[in-house]
């Protein structure tokens, strides 16, 4: 098992992993294996989008040991789950808006205590404020528009240094270029005062998609 480059991100075979902090519990279905004495969880880039960013190259994943996570968009859990993983001593909020989504996440949170679910509105940062003190990190995968500003409000209301946003074309506007729309999703961030660290595509692994990572200058 390799380390990839990101913390806590191992790789095998072309295959991603992480370390898993609640052995023998899969969230998804994932492939368990063990490896030196430790259990690590299969990342399947087709079923996460972070996986899919590092799958086709990105490196710029801020995430550490000890890293205070703001999770906007958890849905079930699953890329969370492996957020966690990676945050092994810190703590990953997890926003959901959908109820029933929310009641998988909390399930998938069990056996987790770095994961903490959380229904909310993205939109509304206010609103889980008692929950996300000291937030390094705000990571955003919502499905509808003005995703750019979303996951600002977030930065600015949290403070937070670094941010990263997957960025779904089809949520802004199904007639426009993707290509376009992630472009301008990258100029408004940098309008909000942010410098973009990397913005790259996530085909073949989530069509029409891309992710922006970014922090304070």
């Amino acid at each position: 098992m390799d380390a990839l480059g990101p913390e806590g991100v191992f790789e095998e075979r072309g295959r991603l992993y992480t370390l898993s902090v609640c052995p023998r519990k899969r969230v998804y279905g994932e492939r368990l294996i063990s490896s030196g004495g430790q259990e690590y969880r299969e990342w399947d880039p087709r079923r996460s989008k972070l996986s899919a960013y590092l799958t086709v190259g990105g490196r710029d994943v801020p995430f550490e040991r000890d890293s205070v996570i703001l999770y906007l968009g958890a849905s079930s859990g699953t890329t969370a789950s492996h957020v966690a993983d990676i945050a092994r001593d810190g703590k990953v909020v997890c926003v959901e808006f959908a109820p029933r989504m929310f009641r998988e996440l909390v399930k998938n949170c069990e056996g987790r205590p770095q994961m903490m679910p959380v229904l909310g509105d993205a939109t509304k940062p206010e609103e889980y404020s008692m929950f996300a003190e000291g937030v390094d990190i705000v990571y955003q995968d919502v499905a509808q528009k003005r995703q750019a500003d979303i996951i600002c409000d977030n930065m600015d209301h949290y403070g937070a240094e670094w941010g990263m946003v997957a960025v779904k074309a089809r949520s802004e506007d199904v007639t426009e270029r993707p290509e376009r729309i992630f472009e301008e999703a990258a100029a408004r961030i940098k309008t909000r005062g942010y410098r973009i660290v990397d913005s790259r595509e996530l085909g073949p692994y989530e069509k029409d998609h891309a992710m922006i990572v970014f922090k304070r200058p």
